[in-house]
């Protein structure tokens, strides 16, 4: 038996189920990140100080989810998918929340 077939016969349901499964979660949890973003934009709007925050780790953010997406994309032989539009909203609410660290750094 070779590695394959060993940790599919370790998967509780068949891999077509598991996939799915698998794919609706990170769809919640991803969607449910895109929305996590805006505690945080708020708290820097209305306390107009965005010194505890790091601008490096955003950028950071910024960076890697960008590269997911454009990963995604490729390896979705260039066609966009919901995965790949999540990446890319996670992106723009990593840089929304530095350009309002920037902002009020200026």
């Amino acid at each position: 038996m070779n590695t394959t077939t060993s940790a599919l016969r370790q998967v509780p349901f068949a891999p077509s189920t598991y996939l799915a499964v698998l794919t609706w979660r990170f769809m919640l949890f991803n969607s449910v990140r895109v929305l996590a973003y805006l505690p945080t934009l708020l708290a820097i709007f209305t306390s107009g100080d965005s010194g505890q925050h790091s601008l490096l780790a955003w950028v950071t953010w910024v960076g890697a989810n960008a590269t997911m997406a454009a990963w995604l994309f490729e390896h979705n032989g260039r066609c966009l998918n919901r995965a790949i539009a999540v990446s890319i909203c996670n992106s723009l609410m990593s840089l929304a929340t530095s350009i309002l660290i920037v902002a009020y750094r200026v």
